[in-house]
């Protein structure tokens, strides 16, 4: 029968869930809540006006990564390699070392789409957990990294969807004893001022993700992997043809110009986070944990019910007590803007009620 043909353990997955959100202050998905400025709109709609969407896009965008270099600090001599965003880069970087047996290493909780892209390749994936306090367990991450020997291993740095920095100390280990390669993955980079990016050519097997996405520019799907360029291009030999569309590429080129407008955005939430979480710290039975991301992860009794709550109130954040044990009774909520916190806030008193 046809269904015979499917691998086993993508019959076993499911699919990659994206809720509705209409009609909804939308706090599940740690989007930048504020729009452009109309000039730069404007600026912006000009240059798409312009574009010839007859043509296929440009296939390798030098002036594009020479911009993401200026803006982004990235070392000269380092190599870059665009993706549709961080989740095409991810496989990409899977599919460059999915070897017969080839094992993934990363620690859990963190972002789903590691474990998944392994399983679509083909690889195994092998996830150390947190300590109960999200921290990293040191340890038994040198441990699997001596016994598992992997190919890869993936570490978010803020990680999703804890918030927080892993031990900087505990990772350079981890990039030194790593027989294959390791990827840091910043997609939260504009909401803090810790960084592997300056240190990239410190280490050969150190490669550095990024992604526009949380800058603002969730709508685009652009992503950057840099590093050492005998890695770097062969990585590049598994990229589709044609991967960051012309539009893309333009909307790219005339906001990241102005890359002013998305910093003062990026403090702007920063300001937000630091006031959302005292004011949410301080409700009686919720548990706010330490975030240098774009959102705050909290645990309250009975999660799925205050989630549903929230929802029925016209509030969309993210349930996560049943993606990990350790995440058990955990909420995640993007920072939005002081109005759409403020309804979240009444949102959360009225059901917690």
């Amino acid at each position: 029968m046809l269904k015979d043909c499917i691998r086993e353990e993508i019959k076993a997955l499911s699919a990659y869930a994206v809720p509705s959100a209409e009609g909804m202050v939308k706090l599940d998905a740690m989007e930048n809540p504020f729009v452009l400025p109309d000039d730069l709109r404007t600026a912006m709609a000009r240059r798409l006006s312009s574009l010839e969407v007859n043509r296929y896009p440009e296939a390798n965008p030098e002036a594009l990564k020479t911009l993401l270099r200026q803006t982004m600090g990235i070392h000269p001599a380092a190599a870059l390699v665009l993706g549709n965003g961080s989740d095409e880069l991810i496989q990409m970087i899977a599919l460059t070392v999915a070897k017969p047996g080839a094992v993934i290493l990363g620690v859990e909780p963190a972002f789903v789409m590691f474990r998944m892209i392994a399983t679509f390749v083909g690889m195994r994936f092998v996830g150390v957990p947190l300590k109960a306090d999200f921290t990293l367990d040191g340890p038994a991450l040198l441990s699997a990294l001596e016994r598992e020997k992997p190919a890869l291993v993936f570490l978010a740095y803020p990680n999703n969807p804890t918030g927080n920095h892993f031990d900087a100390g505990v990772l350079e280990e981890v990039i030194r004893r790593a027989p294959g390669l390791v990827v840091i993955d910043e997609a939260y980079f504009p909401f803090t001022d810790r960084s592997f990016l300056p240190r990239l050519l410190e280490y050969p097997n150190l490669l550095v993700m990024r992604t526009v996405s949380k800058l603002g520019l969730a709508g685009i799907r652009l992503g950057f992997l840099s590093g050492p360029a005998g890695i770097v291009n062969q990585i590049d030999k598994v990229r589709l043809p044609y991967n960051i569309s012309m539009l893309d590429q333009a909307v790219a080129m005339e906001v990241l110009a102005h890359g002013e407008v998305l910093q003062t955005q990026a403090d702007l939430i920063r300001q937000q986070r630091r006031v959302l979480a005292r004011q949410l710290s301080a409700i009686a039975g919720v548990t706010v944990y330490p975030s240098d991301a774009n959102f705050l992860l909290f645990r309250v009794a009975q999660a799925p019910r205050i989630f549903d709550g929230l929802r029925h109130r016209g509030i969309l954040i993210k349930n996560l007590s049943a993606a990990h044990p350790l995440l058990a009774d955990c909420l995640r909520v993007t920072v939005g803007t002081s109005e759409e916190n403020q309804r979240f806030l009444d949102a959360l008193q009225d059901t917690l009620r």
